[in-house]
């Protein structure tokens, strides 16, 4: 499966008999699938059906999706009351016409509220029913449309990740493989430690000597550190690899990264290391970035 960004829009138009349509989607990002769906007056079958559809194409995101139709023959039909223009004639008959009074006109009449009526055409059941049909196929190639631009910067985000993940590795590596890390180099610094302690060292208990020389060599060991970070970056690989919505593993993973990271920064005693290990905080935080972008 591919890998998709939770960010796309899409547009696409589409027509039965008189009427013109036309779906836009656009999506962000989003802890869920978060849908606002808007439909004109008159298309409620389709407003259920969509939400139906959209969420089963969509695993993650804000998603903003509207419908607009136009009826070409809008216009409608005008249909004049006769029984109330009659009504309102014999009505006219009994009043009396003064002399600065001119008789009433057809345009005035017609102009009464409640005698003529402009009356928007109506579709057969059929018609509506195939006008729902051809709306949700409009929605489907806009769906389409959408998947394939979140497939598209999906893709993109998965290069960069991967560059991302090969840097972290890099760094895991180097900070393996320091001198500082070497036995020789960890003894070296412990004896150095003790004799500073031994210096006076009638305030000493050699036993307890010994404890926080213990103590000091476990407290500044990070080889659970970088195996955890090792295990992290071939585990985000495998799930780059997998595709499909992959997201919020990743963000975890992510936070599993920045966890392991600071550790290795707390543990550090080696300016080298400590420089390593801030640049992995670098590459990590903007691994945490980046995934936030994944559907």
């Amino acid at each position: 499966m591919k890998l998709a960004s939770m960010t796309g829009f899409a547009r696409a138009h589409g027509d039965r008999g008189p009427w013109r349509f036309a779906w836009e989607l656009k999506t962000v990002n989003s802890k869920g699938l978060d849908l606002r769906l808007r439909v004109p007056p008159g298309f409620d079958a389709v407003e259920i059906k969509a939400r139906g559809a959209i969420g089963a194409r969509l695993a993650r995101g804000a998603c903003s999706a509207g419908l607009t139709a136009k009826r070409e023959d809008s216009a409608g039909l005008v249909r004049i009351d006769k029984a109330a223009l009659g009504r309102l004639l014999a009505a006219l008959d009994d009043v009396p016409l003064r002399a600065n009074l001119q008789p009433a006109s057809l345009d005035g009449l017609l102009a009464i509220r409640g005698v003529v009526e402009f009356v928007e055409p109506e579709d057969s059941e059929e018609e509506r029913a195939a006008l729902d049909a051809q709306a949700l196929a409009c929605l489907d190639e806009a769906l389409a449309r959408l998947i394939d631009s979140r497939h598209a910067e999906g893709e993109a985000l998965k290069a960069v990740l991967h560059r991302r993940l090969d840097r972290i590795a890099f760094l895991t590596e180097e900070a393996n493989q320091l001198p500082a890390r070497r036995p020789e180099a960890i003894e070296a610094r412990l004896r150095q430690q003790i004799a500073m302690l031994l210096e006076n060292a009638n305030a000493f208990d050699p036993q307890r000597l010994h404890q926080e020389a213990v103590l000091i060599a476990v407290k500044t060991d990070i080889r659970e550190e970088l195996d955890r970070l090792a295990a992290h970056v071939a585990s985000a690989r495998a799930l780059l690899a997998s595709g499909g919505p992959i997201g919020r593993r990743l963000d975890f993973l992510a936070q599993e990264f920045s966890r392991e990271t600071n550790t290795l920064c707390a543990k550090s005693n080696d300016p080298s290391l400590t420089e390593i290990g801030l640049e992995l905080k670098i590459e990590v935080e903007q691994l945490r970035e980046q995934v936030q972008n994944i559907e």
